[in-house]
Order: C-alpha cells, then sequence, then structure tokens
C-alpha cells in the first residue's frame, strides 16, 4: 500500500518514527511490520492500541517505549498511512553461540555464569547496551587483580537467518607486581612485623620464583583485615585503618599500596552481659563462652562467642538468630563492658527436603541417611550430620546443601541436598594383573549401590597363580527401618600356599555365613555373625611349627591322608566411623575390633583378635593436604584339648602381611620361617663276617636344622604414618578419584609358641641358623610414595618405596603395581 502521509523522522531512545503531527486522529487499522522470530501476537501485547483508538504523538512515543521494553527489537518506525498506523520493526538478532578466546585468569565457565546473570546467552535476542556493560564489568575485574593493560574486544559475528555469533577476545596482558607497601602510623610493631602476617608480598628477588608479588586487590583487603584482626586480638580496640592508597606506575607494570593507621591503646574487658531472648539458656551459655573479665579485649574471641550463640541457637530451629557485641568504651578507665544482644527471631521449620544430582541412587537411599526431617525444625547440626552421613556412603564422592527461605513465609524453609556420585564397584569380566598374584582371570560384578538401592552385592569368580575362589554376598544396610543391617554369604576356595612364598600345604574350603548389625549411635555400630566352613587340609609338610597339629589330627594308619575340618565359628565386632567421606576420607577416623572364635564342638578351637584404626587430620582449610596415622593389632590361638593335645592357631589360620600394609617389601616375606629339624644319622659298625649293622641315631644336639618357606604368626602388628598431598597435574574435577601420599610403614609378624631355647642345645652353627621368631620387635621399616586411583577397572595402586629397616633374608621391592577387580 501507498504510503500517502509520510511526515518529519525523529529520534526516540534510538529509533526513530515519523511524526503524526499536533492533530490526534481514531485509529482504523493497525499493522507490524518486519517480525520474524517475534510472534504477531507476542508484539502486539506491547503495543497498547486497538483499532478504534483515539491517538495523538504522545501515544505513539509511549507504545514506542513499551516495544523496545520488551527486548525484542533494535529498532522500530512508525509511520501513518490515513487513519492506518504502521510498525516498521528490525528484531534483534539471536545469539547462536558464544566463543572466548584469550582469557587466563577467568575460566570459561564463570564468563558463561556471568553472561547468563545478564540474560546474554545462547538462543536469546542480543542487546548491545547489556553486552556493554558486561566488557565494562570484565575490565574492572582485570584491574582488581593487577591486569591494568587488558583488552577485552567482543566481535559480532552475522550469520544468516538475523543470528549473530558471539567472540569475546581477551588480551589480558601482565599483571602488575607490588613495588612498595608502605604502612604508616605503627609504633607499637615493626614494618616487618606486620608484613609477615599479609599474603601479598613486595618486589620479590628473582631466585624466590616460588613466590608470587602481583597485586590483586581482594588479596590486598584481606591483608589489612588481617592486620586489624592482629590488633583487635591484642586489646587495641580503638585501632583503625584511616585510609588505603593505590598508586599505579606510569606504564602500569607496577603498583605502591600505602595504609594509614591509628593504632590506639589497650583495653581491658570488665565484663559482659546478655540483652535480649536466650531461650532460657543463659547460664548455660555464660558458662562456656571464652569471654572473661580482667583480660585484654580479644577480637577473635569475640567474634567466636558470637558465633557459638548462633549455632547455639541454629541447634533448636532458631537458623535466622542474630547475635551483636555492644562495646561499652571507658576511654579513661581503658576498659570495656561487653553487652551481647540477642534476638533468636522466629524458630524456623523445614517444609520440604530436595535431592539433587543421584542418577542412580533412589532418594529413599539418601534420605534415610538424614536426621534433619521434613515438618521439623531447622538444626544446623543435623543438616551437618546428614551431610556427613551421606558422603560416607561409598558410592558418594560429595554432598552439599542448600536453604532457601519459603517466598512470604518468614518461619519456613526447604533445604536441597546435591549430591554428586561416584563409582562403587565394577562389572567385570576379563583379566587382571599384580605383582603378587601375577596374571588373573576374573568374572562377576562387586556393587555397594545395587540397582540405586543403597545395598552392597558381590559375585565373582577369580582364578590366579595358585588360588581359585568363588563367592557370592549380599547385604542390605537397613535390614530394618532404624538401620539394623543383615547380610549373607557363600563361598569356595582352593588355595595352594606354596605358590605364595609360603610354606607347602594346600587348602579347600567351602561355607556359609550370615551377620547382622546393629547401630548403637551415628557412629558407632555392633555386629554379630555365625559361619559353618567345611575344610580338608592336605600336603601339610612336618615343620616345628605344625607339629602338634599334625600329631593332633594324624590318623597313624594313613599318615600321607589330608585332615578334615569341621568349623563353626561365631564372630562380634565394634565399629567406630567418623571420617567426611567414604572413598578417600580427609577427617575423621575409622576404629574397629573384631572377636571371631570357633565353638567348642567344632574339629578345630581357636580365637582371633583383630583391632584397626586410622585417622585423618587436615592440614590445610581445603583438606588437600592430610595428615594421616593408622595402627592394625592382632592377636590368635588355640583353647582347650583334642586327643590329649592342646589347641594351637592352625598354619591356614596364621597371620600375614600385604602389600597395602607394607610396602618396599615382597608380600610375605617378613614373616617366620618354618622349621625343618631332623636327626643326624651316624653310620654303624661292621660286624666281624662282614655284615654292616646299618645307620644308627644320634643324640638330640647333633640334630640338624633347614628353614623353610615363610609360615606366618599368631601375633601381628602394623603402623603407618602418611602425608596426602595434592597430585600434581590433576584438574580439581578428578582430585576426588586420585590420591597421592608420601608414607612410612611399618609392620612384624611374629609366634608367641615359637620357644627358641628349645634349641640351645643343638651345635652353635645350627642354632645360628634360627632367628626368634617369637621377638615382637623384629619390625620392618619402609618409606615412599604411593599413587591409588578409583579407576573404572577398580581400585589401582602405584607404590614406590624404600626401605628403612630389614632382615638379612627378606626379599624387597621398589615398585609395586595392583589392579583390583572389585572395591
Amino acid at each position: 500500500m501507498a504510503i500517502k502521509k509520510h511526515l518529519a523522522v525523529t529520534s526516540l531512545l534510538g529509533a526513530s518514527f515519523a511524526a503524526l503531527g499536533q492533530e490526534s486522529f481514531i485509529v482504523e487499522d493497525l499493522k507490524v511490520e518486519g517480525l520474524q522470530r517475534v510472534a504477531l501476537g507476542a508484539a502486539l501485547t506491547h503495543i497498547p492500541i486497538n483499532v478504534g483508538d483515539q491517538i495523538d504523538t504522545y501515544t505513539v512515543s509511549k507504545t514506542i517505549k513499551s516495544l523496545y521494553k520488551s527486548g525484542h527489537f533494535d529498532d522500530i518506525e512508525v509511520y501513518r498511512d490515513g487513519d492506518k498506523i504502521v510498525f516498521k520493526v528490525t528484531e534483534r538478532p539471536t545469539i547462536s553461540a558464544i566463543e572466548f578466546d584469550g582469557n587466563k585468569d577467568i575460566k570459561d565457565e564463570q564468563l558463561t555464569e556471568s553472561l547468563d546473570q545478564q540474560d546474554i546467552r545462547t538462543g536469546e535476542p542480543l542487546d548491545r547496551t547489556v553486552l556493554d556493560n558486561v566488557e565494562k564489568g570484565l575490565i574492572e575485574f582485570f584491574h582488581s587483580i593487577g591486569k591494568y593493560n587488558a583488552k577485552i574486544d567482543v566481535e559480532v559475528i552475522r550469520l544468516p537467518r538475523n543470528r549473530v555469533r558471539l567472540k569475546l577476545n581477551f588480551d589480558e596482558g601482565d599483571a602488575a607486581s607490588i613495588r612498595q607497601i608502605n604502612i604508616v602510623g605503627n609504633e607499637l610493631f615493626s614494618d616487618e612485623e606486620l608484613l609477615g602476617l599479609v599474603e601479598s608480598k613486595q618486589d620479590l628477588p628473582w631466585w624466590r620464583f616460588m613466590s608470587s608479588d602481583r597485586y590483586q586487590k581482594q588479596t590486598i583487603e584481606g591483608d589489612l583485615e588481617k592486620i586489624r584482626s592482629y590488633y583487635l586480638d591484642r586489646g587495641y580496640l580503638r585501632f583503625n585503618i584511616d585510609s588505603t592508597q593505590v598508586s599505579v606506575s606510569p606504564e602500569r607494570e607496577s603498583v605502591y599500596v600505602t595504609a594509614n593507621l591509628t593504632e590506639g591503646e589497650q583495653y581491658m574487658v570488665k565484663g559482659f552481659d546478655f540483652i535480649g531472648d536466650l531461650l532460657g539458656r543463659e547460664e548455660l551459655i555464660r558458662s562456656v563462652l571464652p569471654l572473661k573479665a580482667g583480660e585484654l579485649y580479644n577480637g577473635s574471641v569475640v567474634t567466636s562467642s558470637e558465633e557459638f550463640i548462633k549455632s547455639y541457637l541454629a541447634r533448636f530451629g532458631y537458623a535466622n538468630a542474630v547475635v551483636r557485641t555492644i562495646p561499652e568504651i571507658d576511654d579513661e578507665t581503658k576498659e570495656v563492658q561487653l553487652v551481647l544482644s540477642v534476638d533468636p527471631g522466629k524458630r524456623v521449620y523445614v517444609r520440604r527436603i530436595d535431592i539433587s544430582g543421584n542418577q542412580s541412587t533412589a532418594d529413599e537411599v539418601v534420605r534415610r541417611e538424614m536426621t534433619q526431617l521434613e515438618g521439623a525444625w531447622l538444626s544446623n547440626q543435623n543438616l551437618e550430620r546428614s551431610k556427613l552421613q551421606i558422603q560416607r556412603l561409598p558410592y558418594m564422592e560429595s554432598v552439599e546443601f542448600d536453604v532457601k527461605p519459603v517466598p512470604g513465609v518468614d518461619d519456613e524453609v526447604d533445604v536441597g541436598f546435591t549430591v554428586k556420585e561416584q563409582s562403587a564397584g565394577s562389572f567385570t569380566a576379563g583379566l587382571a594383573y599384580g605383582s603378587y598374584y601375577g596374571l588373573q582371570f576374573n568374572i562377576g560384578v562387586s556393587e555397594s549401590n545395587f540397582l540405586g538401592s543403597g545395598n552392597q552385592v558381590a559375585f565373582n569368580i577369580n582364578t590366579s597363580r595358585g588360588s581359585e575362589s568363588v563367592s557370592l554376598s549380599y547385604t542390605d544396610p537397613y535390614f530394618t527401618p532404624d538401620g539394623v543391617s543383615q547380610g549373607s554369604s557363600i563361598f569356595y576356595r582352593n588355595y595352594d600356599a606354596g605358590e605364595f612364598s609360603l610354606i607347602d600345604y594346600k587348602s579347600k574350603s567351602y561355607g556359609l555365613g550370615t551377620n547382622i548389625g546393629f547401630p548403637i549411635n551415628a557412629v558407632n555400630r555392633l555386629n554379630f555373625g555365625v559361619r559353618w566352613i567345611e575344610e580338608e587340609l592336605s600336603d601339610l609338610a612336618e615343620y616345628e611349627q605344625t607339629r602338634v597339629l599334625r600329631e593332633t589330627f594324624l590318623d597313624p594308619e594313613n599318615p600321607d591322608a589330608g585332615f578334615e575340618f569341621t568349623k563353626y565359628e561365631l564372630s562380634a565386632g565394634w565399629s567406630r566411623v567418623t571420617v567426611n567421606r567414604g572413598m578417600f576420607p580427609t577427617a575423621g577416623s575409622r576404629q574397629s575390633l573384631n572377636l571371631a572364635a570357633t565353638t567348642p564342638n567344632s574339629d578345630l578351637t581357636y580365637f582371633k583378635i583383630n583391632y584397626n584404626s586410622r585417622y585423618y587430620w587436615p592440614v590445610s582449610d581445603d583438606h588437600r593436604w592430610v595428615f594421616s596415622a593408622r595402627a592394625a593389632l592382632g592377636y590368635g590361638n588355640g583353647y582347650g584339648e583334642t586327643n590329649g593335645y592342646e589347641q594351637v592357631l592352625p598354619v591356614q589360620e596364621f597371620f600375614r602381611i600385604t602389600e597395602q600394609e607394607l610396602r618396599g617389601f615382597d608380600r610375605n616375606t617378613i614373616l617366620p620361617r618354618a622349621v625343618i629339624r631332623s636327626p643326624q644319622n651316624i653310620p654303624g659298625t661292621t660286624l666281624p663276617d662282614g655284615t654292616p649293622t646299618g645307620n644308627i641315631g644320634g643324640a638330640e644336639e647333633f640334630d640338624t636344622l633347614q628353614l623353610a618357606g615363610r609360615i606366618g604368626g599368631n601375633a601381628k602388628a602394623v603402623a603407618g604414618l602418611e602425608m596426602i598431598v595434592p597430585t600434581p597435574f590433576l584438574d580439581d574435577e578428578n582430585s576426588s578419584s586420585v590420591r597421592t601420599s608420601f608414607f612410612v610403614d611399618a609392620a612384624n609378624v611374629w609366634d608367641t609358641e615359637f620357644n627358641v631355647d628349645r634349641y640351645q642345645n643343638l651345635q652353635p652353627d645350627e642354632r645360628a641358623r634360627l632367628d626368634d621368631y617369637s621377638d615382637p620387635a623384629r619390625f620392618r621399616v619402609s618409606t615412599g610414595i604411593s599413587i591409588q586411583w578409583i579407576s573404572p577397572m577398580g581400585p589401582m595402586l602405584i607404590s614406590f618405596a624404600y626401605p628403612l629397616q630389614e632382615e638379612e633374608d627378606d626379599k624387597t621391592k621398589t615398585f609395586s603395581f595392583n589392579i583390583s577387580n572389585t572395591f
């Protein structure tokens, strides 16, 4: 349609429209031209004009503002054609993609998040004014970290169909260094003492390349707060930082920082009192606060007192308590009366608990670990305990929670738990290799979170050098709703000890068992179990340490036959777990004490006691540096008599040492040796007719000794110290599945029943063959570095170790590598 009347064009908000003159008119028709992505109906919602309305210039101006406010258009023109009005629009281009190039100090994720907060994201229309503000904000950020020469070029690349690709090109430049930090006004403490408190460093020489003198605004602000706290903690209540100046050199490569201080004088605490509502617990709170009358004022003590009161009230649902300390200062006596104002606010209740991030684990499995319940009052103690208990699950890598107020309600909140799962088992069919077991074939499944139920199941068939085993086990940690666990297992094993640097014997066993566990509280648990075991022991050579076992069960009519045993085993245990996560903990401890004993009606009657503990102490706040200590003790022996012989711990139940317990030594190498004692044969004389009389036995003092393979013992002690350190060249995302540590290991296994005095009447050269295998002080010690990785194939352990203390016939090794098929 021809435009009959085209008036002068004026500018409004960066767009243009044809002036309609001063006269008003009644709209007969209305059109919108130029729409592509925006629907006509959506555009009309922003046009407050209908057919039949009387409009003028003001009405059109108001309409243009409304259209611009919608955020859909870059340009708007308005024309009048008789009594018809036409809006000709140019839509804002749609962002097809956003790219970053050259950014180092700001990660892509941070940039994407910043743009997203400004509604600049893929699929949205491009608002250039907002983009300009983002550019300015990024420049300010670079200035705050000392990069005054940073430049940002926002490139808008046009694409077909009114689309654009945004490319942010960064030229960060070098960060300015701190040339000098000046502190003005300090008389009580020297510059060196105060600068020793701060993280920022000035004008470092080249040889201190491990430190940084880079200027960062936030670091300087934190350093000034450290200086303020240093004075306040020593009673200087009137201390003040009057001003701070940051001067940039002309070339923008270095800065000068000056802080002007007023130190003031020291003040003593006259006393403290409360105002407000302490919910009737004033005396209890007063008794535990560290504030003391007659002592120097200490800012840290005051802050910790405030935090304690808030934390204490939060246990009972008063999550928004406000605690403020009002100092009443007497400048004449240099004393301060502290008044703690307490406003508990309303008790806050939890309306709903949401769980997110659990891809495999069912919601109920996570919820049953929570002590914070829906409908109950909000308790910070229960929230932290819930987080800790969820994080202890072996299939949880990390857990975080967020408390959000319910809109329009001041006494209800929603709590969101965000979990990150990790592999808690494996489904395997293939080959594995270990430096001890050699090449292994395995097939099976081991899962601590079976089908997301939180139940533990394991089925495995393993074959390796000298060992074959089949096992099936299942454990329900919540057999009852209150946390009573129940588990069952069945197994078969064929074992050739001679293949593992042990004495010669073979063992076949099969059995089944069940156990039940009872929680005492959140960290303590009792466990009870029973097992039935059928075992056959064969090819057991005659050693000094196996003499009692052989004589007890030997069949005189068939001395080469094996021994068959039926055993009924009862067990009881206590465990205490306070670690902060199930895999690779960084704080807390694990302790366990277990007793297993066969019943008197078993063929073998013996008992074994094991104690294990491990402690973790974080050295750094981020828990990347952790000190760990561990200890394990074991003792076993027989009880009662069988066939007139006193029972002893059977050889197949002797204690041994694993590669994880003592790195740097071959497995089983530090165990006591089996001893073979043989009488010395003395040739007989020849009769006068030439007939020989044969050999005759000699006296016991002429017996000979021979050392055989390792046999183990009935007592065991293991200890270790470890410094866990950040794994080099590994990002934060993978650090939770890889652990690097420097260690010192110590271990010993001994036989309390071994009596070296039995051999004192032998010849000196024979006695010299023996060590005292009953000596508990024969510890071996090693040190080195270890890397553990929860790989897709299972746990992987790599160790480089060096023995510090060893015996003459020990076998040592520097490198060990093992992959396990289950965990």
